[in-house]
């Protein structure tokens, strides 16, 4: 049975990711009773967490009062959100308006031994620059690639710590704040969830299309990490006729045909053989990501990075082809920075879905663009943040 100060904090947490609700819908939401809801609402409102909105729109009777949470509560998120090359920051309120703007530090997971601490200077410096009161903080959600148990605080991938110290503690320590990590393809799945495109759906996978390929697996709208914490690693499934090695150590792996990295590597090779395309002027543009200008040169129909978008897609329609005899989910939602590249990957992906999957459990899931796109890891590192607060 849930206690008082656990019900206050399921309150504000359905309103953070449904609002606005009146109180028999969090009633029914809390499966608390409403005369109870009732009171820890107006407890809330005396605290300034939750203000009345106005009434619900009618429905033949008398109209209920609607709440959600007080944009004008001095408490904020701090929001991480890492690849292999860079890492994004942004604070946002409890309503998800953005108070302090994305910043964006260049990052190599992979290859910086100081990745770890300069992550850490690269928090702190922004968080100062904000002149938020580090007490009206209520921690930082950080998303990142990699074997990661987020109970624990471990990246058995990346950001490594000098002293052997478990990542999570670590970032505690040095940042002086609650610090949350999870995978990122695990957080955009949430995003969606949320927020975006699978709002509403029970059973949804999410493919996080970036300089990996990962997927996150919504199941009976909750999160499934596996036995051991590690499902997902959509990238590794062996569906590759090539001899290339992976990053993971294997060969034959869906990412090293599908991964933007690749992307863009192919369209380099293609550039130094004197391929004719837009991309031979935007890669000399060094102040932003080569992923992101490659995806802009797709989405203005430049036909060598369609030609090369196409051509992963199509393999990562080959893969969701898979994943849909496997799991048979509502939808698949196309979501990470590979989204930002439009419609134009849908039909690739559609073709393979129609030429490796039984047209009977194909037409069952629907292959969805996320809106959210680059913001869904961001948005979703917020959010579990807001997931472990207690809101004091």
């Amino acid at each position: 049975m849930k206690t008082r100060g656990l019900l206050r904090v399921d309150i504000i947490k359905q309103l953070y990711y449904k609002h606005p609700l009146s109180l028999t819908e969090l009633s029914k939401l809390t499966q608390k009773s409403v005369p109870l809801v009732a009171k820890i609402v107006n407890e809330l409102i005396d605290e300034g967490y939750v203000q009345e909105q106005g009434l619900a729109p009618s429905t033949g009777g008398r109209r209920a009062s609607i709440f959600l949470l007080n944009p004008n509560k001095q408490r904020y998120v701090v929001s991480v959100a890492t690849d292999q090359f860079t890492a994004r920051m942004i604070i946002y309120d409890l309503s998800n308006n953005i108070i302090h703007p994305i910043e964006t530090l260049e990052l190599a997971l992979t290859e910086d031994f100081d990745a770890v601490d300069k992550l850490v200077s690269f928090i702190h410096e922004n968080i100062e620059a904000s002149g938020i009161d580090k007490e009206k903080l209520l921690g930082v959600g950080i998303g990142m690639p990699g074997f990661i148990i987020a109970e624990e605080g471990v990246n058995h991938s990346h950001l490594k710590t000098n002293d052997g110290t478990q990542l999570g503690k670590y970032l505690t320590e040095k940042l002086k704040l609650p610090v949350f990590i999870e995978n990122d393809s695990r957080l955009i799945a949430l995003a969606e969830f949320y927020f975006g495109a699978a709002v509403g759906r029970k059973d949804v996978m999410v493919v996080n299309i970036g300089w990996g390929t990962g997927l996150g697996i919504i199941v009976n709208g909750q999160l499934y990490k596996g036995s051991g914490g590690y499902a997902g690693e959509f990238s590794h499934i062996p569906l590759s006729n090539t001899n290339i090695l992976c990053s993971c150590g294997k060969r034959g792996c869906l990412e090293v045909e599908t991964s933007l990295l690749v992307m863009t590597r192919r369209a380099k090779a293609e550039i130094e053989a004197g391929a004719a395309t837009s991309m031979t002027e935007l890669f000399k543009d060094k102040s932003r990501n080569t992923g992101e200008l490659f995806l802009e040169a797709a989405r203005n129909h430049d036909p060598l990075a369609v030609s090369i978008l196409s051509e992963a897609a199509f393999h990562i329609g080959k893969g969701m082809a898979t994943l849909i005899h496997i799991m048979n989910p509502e939808c698949i939602v196309l979501s990470g920075r590979g989204a930002m590249a439009g419609k134009i990957i849908l039909p690739p992906i559609q073709q393979a879905i129609n030429e490796f999957c039984i047209p009977r459990i194909a037409d069952q899931t629907s292959v969805i663009l996320s809106e959210l796109a680059a913001d869904a890891e961001l948005l979703a590192g917020a959010s579990l943040v807001v997931e472990h607060s207690q809101f004091n």
